[in-house]
């Protein structure tokens, strides 16, 4: 898409949603431009009054979009102790991140730097984004962006968008399938006959084997219990590449909402870094579906960062599926070892609800009353966690391709680094 198919900055959107079991979307309503705040451009919502005339309509997420009629400020939550964002969290979900929005901006802008409008970004991103959502120039016909590539183009135009460069025409649907997808490492979302998948490449900033410890990550991560989708390392134009399926496509064209833990906790981007798993666990206590299951699960998942060295878990690397009536735990993505120069380590988000990170099991210990579990179940999670990788490191390895050499220099530094056995108290 270039600025001439987008014509000038757009001032609104039709959200289109796949609502549960559907296969093809409808038109749910119009996020625009109402004013401008601290924050930047405010993007207010209203229903459209056929989507709520319509039966099987759901909320986009009730706390901040109920199902009703009027025009919903971002800046003025409705339910006290959600913050005032810019756009309603759900929306910005399903909006493209710092890499989507780098080849957007190469697209559109011919700068990977330039600052584009939200609402451009929503506008020329894909069609294939995660969730269920998707904005549209009409409310009457339904236009989706995108088209095929091969993992082969879809490696091209990743690596030109990284180097800074043009992407010619040649190369601009490729380049669209990774303006939808979150995060800041090149990626991008393909199709495999029925499989929908999320392709992770390899940087060319890469000082270490950043794809196949994922891998590995994910595999040992099946290990222990842990709901992860199926991964699989595959070679592209000399370059490794993790495949990953998506958890938030249904067979016969339908899509799940999917809502990042930020939005869940009704949070804005910059508090975020003051969130903790303690309130994570409270949001599940009271708003999810089987609670005590996914605390444990949620519970185990932080172990597990802690053990392999991934410390990159924010609010925006937890999800839940949300069917407009209750949250869901989604499966957990993004469990990467990450960098170590030093021994120490601390969690993007607090462990304990007094504000401890550090990446060290005996701060999960200290956790675990807020996961509704106690002290024996705590340490049978750790045991367990531990003795599992130990026993499954060199299987995971293999799988995920990792020479004998990456395997031992990530074993210890990354993985089962001794500082998470040191017990400060």
């Amino acid at each position: 898409m270039t600025t001439s198919s987008l014509g000038a900055v757009p001032d609104g959107a039709f959200v289109w949603v796949w609502l549960p079991d559907a296969s093809v979307p409808v038109v749910a309503g119009r996020v625009q431009v109402t004013g401008t705040s601290e924050l930047g451009a405010v993007l207010s919502f209203a229903y459209g009054r056929s989507y709520l005339s319509r039966d099987g309509a759901i909320s986009l997420f009730a706390p901040e979009l109920p199902l009703q009629q009027g025009t919903f400020d971002p800046t003025a939550p409705l339910i006290p102790g959600r913050e005032p964002t810019p756009i309603a969290g759900c929306l910005r979900d399903s909006a493209p991140d710092a890499w989507g929005r780098r080849v957007i901006n190469l697209r559109v802008g011919s700068d990977p730097n330039v600052e584009l409008s939200e609402l451009t970004y929503l506008l020329a991103s894909g069609s294939d984004r995660i969730g269920a959502l998707d904005f549209q120039t009409s409310a009457t016909e339904y236009v989706p962006r995108g088209g095929d590539a091969t993992l082969e183009q879809l490696a091209e135009a990743a690596a030109r968008a990284e180097a800074g460069e043009h992407i010619p025409d040649d190369l601009a649907v490729a380049a669209g399938h990774g303006t939808s997808v979150g995060g800041a490492r090149p990626k991008a979302l393909l199709t495999d006959g029925d499989r929908n998948l999320i392709a992770k490449f390899s940087s060319s900033t890469d000082d270490r084997p950043v794809v196949k410890a994922e891998a590995a990550a994910m595999m040992l991560a099946r290990y222990a219990g842990i709901d992860v989708p199926e991964v699989e390392v595959l070679r592209v134009s000399g370059k490794d590449v993790l495949v990953v399926e998506r958890f938030d496509r249904t067979p016969g064209g339908g899509r799940r909402m999917l809502l990042s833990a930020l939005t869940v906790l009704g949070l804005g981007e910059y508090s975020a870094r003051y969130a903790s798993y303690p309130m994570l666990a409270d949001a599940i206590t009271t708003s999810f579906r089987h609670p005590e299951n996914a605390l444990r699960e949620l519970f185990l998942r932080l172990v597990f960062n802690v053990c392999i060295g991934n410390n990159d878990d924010h609010l925006r690397n937890h999800a839940a599926f949300w069917d407009g009536v209750a949250l869901e735990l989604a499966p957990a993505y993004d469990l990467t070892p990450q960098p170590r120069r030093t021994s120490v380590s601390n969690q993007a988000i607090a462990v304990t609800d007094d504000g401890y990170r550090s990446s060290q099991l005996w701060v999960c210990r200290k956790a675990a009353p807020a996961f509704r579990l106690t002290a024996s179940d705590a340490d049978d999670t750790v045991d367990h966690v531990v003795s599992g990788i130990r026993e499954h490191w060199k299987d995971a390895a293999e799988e995920a391709h990792l020479t004998a050499a990456e395997r031992d220099t990530l074993m210890g530094r990354e993985v089962l680094n001794p500082y998470i056995f040191y017990d400060q108290r």
